[in-house]
């Protein structure tokens, strides 16, 4: 298992390192609460364990940013909080589990099994299946019947939102924010440009086409 530890307390924080790679835990720890979100996006791991206060971002922020940037792995809140508001708070900043400081290693060690078993069956599951495609999420490969698509990593990310919500319309808007985040530069049309050249790596003949342009708004993934 990879775990990242976000942990401002520096004895905390090497003591709960120490006692996790004594059970064979990977972990990555970083100190600063800013850093969350570079370092959850850029690696992979099973389970991220992140204190609530943290300099910079707090863990909880830093929680919710993750999961509407589309973060799915398993998050687990670290807090001295203890009222029945603020566990609430941190479940609805999209936290899997919450523990309460001061806790017994072997429970934070559970949780971090329980929590990684729901990641590895959340992983075999992310195979998807739309028409004649085959979208490993996992591996990040498109396939369509045996032959692999070649897209490159945006116009995969692209392809996966619209995948996610397949037989919805969704707008640029959201395009830009879950793909390059509001505050770029990236135009409508360079996603207009982007869509079209998934199009025609799709290629299904005959004049289909899954990807659907809803005039003025976005775009709709439909299986054929």
């Amino acid at each position: 298992m990879r775990v990242l530890l976000a942990e401002d307390d520096p004895k905390l924080g090497k003591l709960i390192q120490y006692m996790l790679e004594q059970n064979e835990i990977s972990v990555e720890w970083v100190k600063r609460g800013d850093e969350i979100f570079d370092y959850a996006t850029y690696e992979e791991y099973d389970v991220l364990v992140l204190d609530w206060m943290m300099p910079g971002e707090s863990g909880v922020a830093a929680c919710k940013r993750l999961r509407e940037h589309g973060y799915e792995r398993a998050i687990l809140i670290l807090t001295a909080r203890d009222t029945l508001e603020d566990r609430v708070s941190g479940l609805d900043a999209g936290a899997d589990d919450y523990l309460v400081k001061p806790f017994e290693f072997a429970e934070l060690l559970a949780r971090l099994r329980a929590l990684g078993r729901r990641s590895s069956q959340k992983i075999q599951q992310d195979v998807v299946q739309i028409g004649e495609f085959t979208l490993n999420r996992t591996a990040k490969v498109l396939k369509k019947g045996e032959a692999v698509i070649q897209l490159s990593p945006r116009e995969f990310q692209i392809f996966d939102l619209l995948a996610q919500n397949i037989g919805i319309v969704v707008p640029r808007e959201i395009i830009l924010d879950r793909i390059w985040g509001l505050e770029s530069e990236v135009s409508s049309n360079n996603i207009d440009s982007y869509v079209k050249l998934i199009r025609k790596k799709l290629d299904l003949g005959d004049g289909k086409m899954m990807i659907h342009t809803i005039r003025g708004v976005g775009y709709k993934l439909e299986a054929e």
